[in-house]
């Protein structure tokens, strides 16, 4: 071959990475996946392993890198979570085939499947509780239409929803996809420039806008399950057929065509459940913490579910909370009923602790990337879905409605249920499982006849082995003779060096046929071991090819019942959940709530559920009550830090996620209004990357809220106008209180330090002051964490200071400025004084924009000045407050 020009190994592998396209090439050669040029570089050091090179490409080293073909997965995950995608190239023949087609012929290699972060199967990579969600984003008419599809490729749940650039966000938040497909758009479209902002959190992979289209979409969804309507899935928009076309292509793609069991698509319109933002997710902490971890969120508060199927579906109805009542009150019943009967409760839970991951075995064999151990796993999980199903009344008997779908399911009483396949199944699998089929070894004895005698001649001529071993030994006279077995050289006669010349001398050089010197050991071969071994080669061979005949038919017995399977898998998870509520409640005295069409929210002993958790018996629980539209709506809440006003407000917006998704709450007593919307504003962040500091992201936020929050909406917002100046502040606060009254007319929580909104309250009909309890205690303040009537009296800032560890000496200043300054009437409720603030209480709101307003301010606080009775100092400090109210003005 000319120097420089690639090997016919090579040419394959740049044929192939041009498939691969930016998804970093696992070459299989042998027992390695081999990586080469720009992949050797990326992944070497992704994965601090060793880079080498081989040969050369254009007068300069190939560099290469490798990683074990058996260990492979867990370099794959790194390889992920480093953002990469990874396209798998296997063998499709051994060399030894290859070489009947010449002794030049390349290997035939082929992509079998592409890993990207939202198409991951393995078990090994993926979290057993959680979904791993890979979402599409269609656009149609400009982006004046659109849709987004989401699906679960390792479980099969796919799902679609209609979606607006207001609305994107949001679902995005929700629905927490690891990857999403989207159309190409021009850098600055308003689109995009969402997604980007979002890019930290999912990969974004974009593809030709074509691929969206509403009409390819439908032909798509019609050629994936066979049908010849859409009728029987439920009415879809053109953007939703475009966004379900698009998902169902990338999974197409990545899998090469090896689709894995996906379930009928699910309409998930907006209206069906509460609207939580990305905000407000983070805030309340619903799935993870806000530093991301799993523990402190309120699922890990509340999650008592024993398997992985529970409790992904338990995520999800947290995540996703119901708006209908009838829906909602289902899953209490579900859970009232575990409640009632312990003892079955205590069975259906350990038998689900038995049961394997049905979903995500059944998509691996669907997917044609199953094992013996998925099969193993569909034979044990319906053996406890019969016995669960055993366990519940009767069909007739009396037995909520979700449970009695759910047993249906179970049992499959609707079709020939299951027990031929468990029998096929119980009778077919050996107790001890390979991992791959390829292995050999999955097919119990006795299943299969035409095994049985391939097996018994192989195992037969086993013992013929051990008996030549013993026949070489006394024809040669030598203890020491040993037969053995490698890949290369079959069955061979080994003896020690010292020995060898020995059967290369007559008349044993007859028998024994010289075959390899090493300086450990001499081998030999005779007539008889080889054509022993070729027999025993032949048995081993068709042993495994009918085992993976065998093997084959299993998949495609389970397959065909992947519907049934898939929501007995469904009907399980459910049962997990119901069962794992009435836990809860049990445990931690969570009460059913009464659910309603009004729009009242009544807590009587409400608790934070985390922070109960965390403290135990310790956590004090407060009431709070927020009445129909005439009554108090709308809590101002004040009191020191400290006190417990951020955990007030926001275990009364978990109640309500708890309590609309299906759960018991941690209340003596709760009746609740359905909320459309739930909205919380609590703490402080930035987005630095983002350009926007604290104060612009609370501006932001708390625009959002008032923008769109209904009357049905659920408000809960913490200090607003803390990241600006005093006026500022205050002014921003006392309009959102105002807004959210009037405007508005939600129920919420609006927690402050600007203890001058409190006379507010005289003002506004349906705003009502409470406070946070504290006692002080030979100098030091007792936060007693109870919610009390009517406004704080103070702040107590310089206590907490005191309780954080600041100086004495600090402390001792700062109580002395604070002194001279209420002294002065510019702190503890001054403000309300200050004719500015005077001004603004007495006057309507429609006239605080206007011009003249600003002057009749003004001439108020001129008007409550009295020179005569003012020193030379005082009359100074005036002259300045008054030109600080003309700037704010």
């Amino acid at each position: 071959m000319p120097a420089g020009q690639p090997t016919p190994m090579m040419m394959q592998y740049l044929a192939i990475k041009e498939q691969a396209g930016d998804a970093l090439l696992f070459y299989r050669m042998g027992d390695f996946y081999e990586l080469f040029f720009d992949d050797a570089v990326a992944a070497a050091g992704a994965l601090d392993i060793a880079l080498t090179k081989r040969g050369q490409h254009g007068g300069e080293d190939i560099p290469m890198c490798g990683v074990p073909f058996h260990a492979y997965e867990s370099y794959l995950a790194k390889l992920i979570r480093a953002g990469y995608k990874v396209a798998i190239c296997e063998q499709m023949e051994s060399p030894e085939e290859a070489k009947k087609r010449g002794s030049k012929s390349v290997v035939k290699r082929e992509i079998i499947r592409t890993v990207t972060p939202g198409t991951i199967v393995e078990d090994s990579l993926l979290d057993a509780r959680s979904n791993n969600f890979l979402a599409a984003l269609a656009l149609l008419r400009d982006g004046a239409e659109g849709a987004i599809a989401w699906v679960d490729v390792s479980t099969g749940e796919l799902s679609v929803r209609e979606t607006t650039l207001d609305n994107l966000s949001a679902d995005l938040a929700e629905i927490a996809p690891k990857e999403l497909v989207a159309p190409e758009l021009e850098e600055g479209h308003p689109w995009r420039a969402l997604l980007s902002a979002r890019s930290r959190e999912m990969t974004l992979t974009f593809q030709a806008a074509h691929l969206f289209d509403s009409a390819g979409g439908q032909r798509r969804i019609l050629e994936t399950y066979n049908v010849g309507s859409l009728d029987g899935f439920g009415e879809f928009s053109r953007a939703e057929c475009g966004a379900l076309g698009a998902v169902l292509n990338y999974v197409t793609l990545t899998q090469a065509g090896r689709l894995p069991a996906l379930n009928p698509p699910r309409r998930a319109a907006i209206a069906d459940t509460m609207v939580i933002d990305a905000a407000t997710r983070s805030s309340l902490e619903l799935l993870q913490t806000q530093g991301g971890a799993r523990k402190g969120s309120l699922l890990w508060a509340v999650d008592r579910t024993v398997t992985g199927a529970g409790a992904r579906l338990l995520a999800s109805r947290l995540s996703s909370p119901l708006t209908d009542i009838a829906a909602i009150a289902a899953r209490h019943d579900a859970v009232s009923y575990f409640e009632s009967e312990r003892d079955v409760t205590e069975d259906a839970r350990q038998r689900l602790k038995e049961t394997p991951d049905a979903a995500r075995a059944l998509s691996r064999l669907a997917a044609q990337r199953g094992g013996p151990r998925d099969i193993a796993a569909l034979r044990d999980a319906l053996m406890r879905a019969r016995e669960i199903a055993s366990l519940l009344p009767p069909e007739g008997a009396s037995l909520p409605a979700d449970l009695r779908r759910a047993t249906e399911a179970l049992e499959n009483r609707k079709g020939e249920g299951f027990s031929a396949l468990i029998t096929m199944l119980r009778e077919a699998l050996s107790d001890e499982l390979p991992m791959l089929a390829r292995d050999g070894g999955l097919i119990a004895k006795g299943y299969d006849a035409g095994l049985d005698s391939v097996r018994l001649l192989r195992d037969e001529s086993r013992r013929v082995i051990a008996g030549l071993e013993s026949k070489y030994r006394d024809l040669a006279g030598l203890k020491n003779l040993k037969i053995k077995h490698n890949n290369v050289l079959g069955y061979f006669v080994e003896t020690p060096p010292s020995q060898g010349d020995k059967l290369m001398a007559p008349p044993l050089n007859e028998t024994f046929i010289h075959r390899q010197t090493l300086a450990s050991a001499v081998r030999f071969t005779t007539g008889e071991l080889a054509d022993l071994d070729a027999k025993i080669t032949r048995a081993r061979d068709e042993a495994l090819a009918r085992e993976l005949e065998l093997f084959e038919t299993l998949c495609e017995a389970v397959t065909e019942r992947r519907q049934d399977i898939a929501a007995a898998a469904a009907a399980l998870a459910e049962i997990d959940v119901a069962a794992a509520g009435a836990v809860l409640a049990q445990e931690q005295r969570y009460m059913r709530p009464i659910m309603e069409e009004g729009l009242a929210f009544d807590i009587k002993g409400g608790r934070h559920p985390v922070v109960e958790r965390v403290s135990g018996d310790a956590f004090i629980a407060n009431d709070c009550m927020l009445g129909e539209p005439d009554e108090a709506r709308l809590w101002l809440v004040t009191g020191p830090n400290m006190a417990g006003k951020s955990t007030f407000l926001r275990q009364n917006a978990l109640i309500a996620v708890l309590a609309q998704a299906g759960l018991y709450v941690p209340a003596s007593e709760a009746r609740i209004g359905v909320v459309d919307r739930i909205f919380s504003r609590v703490g402080a962040s930035d987005d630095l990357a983002g350009g926007r500091s604290t104060f612009m992201v609370e501006m932001v936020e708390t625009a959002a809220i008032l923008n769109q929050a209904t009357e049905r909406s659920l408000v809960v917002l913490d200090e607003i106008g803390r990241g600006t100046s005093t006026f500022d502040g205050m002014s921003i606060a006392w309009a959102a209180v105002e807004h959210l009254h009037d405007v508005n007319r939600c129920r919420g929580l609006f927690a402050t330090h600007y203890h001058e909104l409190t006379a507010l309250s005289e003002k506004l009909s349906r705003l009502f002051n409470v406070s946070m309890k504290v006692r002080e205690w030979k100098g030091d303040v007792v936060f007693l964490h109870e919610v009390a009537s009517g406004p704080a009296d103070r702040s107590y800032g310089v206590a907490v200071a005191r309780l954080a560890g600041l100086p004495p000496k600090a402390v001792k200043r700062a109580e002395a400025v604070l002194k001279m300054l209420e002294e002065r009437g510019q702190g503890k409720n001054a403000m309300s004084e200050l004719p500015l603030f005077a001004a603004a209480l007495d006057a309507p709101q429609d006239e605080t924009d206007d011009e003249s307003c600003h002057e009749t301010v003004i001439i108020n606080a001129l008007n409550a000045l009295d020179p005569d009775a003012m020193t030379p100092r005082e009359a100074l400090e005036s002259l300045y407050r008054l030109k600080s109210i003309l700037d704010e003005l």
